[in-house]
């Protein structure tokens, strides 16, 4: 038997806490590693208390008709990175590596172009996490270092 990678083993992980996800559009699972430990995980899902578009059995955002990547302040979800820094101090985040993996609720099917949303990229930066694995395909992944987010500044443009 051939021994898997540390990518590919922490993103098998991310995978598996994704089966928690609450969303009926798409299921995130991240995970935070520091010094080959994990530190936290997260997955997306409503805040603590409050009820799951699972439970619901509706998404806002579907029944509007709004696209993937749009309108994040109608989603009833916190998302997956930002659940797994709440759960960490920061001490244990600077310079760590959070694993991202993104599923189609719908089928299950590995999303191929999984990434941080604008929002996620602004906490995972303030985290000071160095570096973010995205799987890509089963075994294939792609790695974003969080000081290009910095260099390239996404932010939204001033509005005067």
């Amino acid at each position: 038997m051939k021994r898997i990678d540390k990518e590919n083993y922490y993103l098998d992980i991310a995978e598996t806490v994704l089966e928690r996800s609450t969303c009926l559009r798409r299921c995130y699972g991240a995970i935070i590693v520091q010094h080959d430990e994990i530190v936290s995980t997260g997955y997306n899902g409503a805040p603590r208390g409050r009820k799951n578009c699972i439970d619901l059995g509706g998404c806002t955002r579907e029944a509007m008709n709004i696209p993937s990547g749009q309108r994040y302040e109608l989603c009833r979800s916190v998302h997956a990175e930002a659940n797994a820094i709440i759960s960490a101090a920061r001490r244990d985040m600077l310079g760590a590596t959070l694993y991202l993996v993104g599923r189609e609720a719908k089928d299950g099917s590995l999303l191929h172009d999984a990434t941080s949303c604008s929002m996620c990229r602004r906490l995972i930066i303030n985290a000071g996490i160095e570096r973010v694995v995205i799987r890509n395909t089963e075994t294939e992944y792609s790695m974003v270092h969080v000081e290009d987010w910095v260099r390239e500044d996404d932010s939204l443009p001033v509005q005067v």
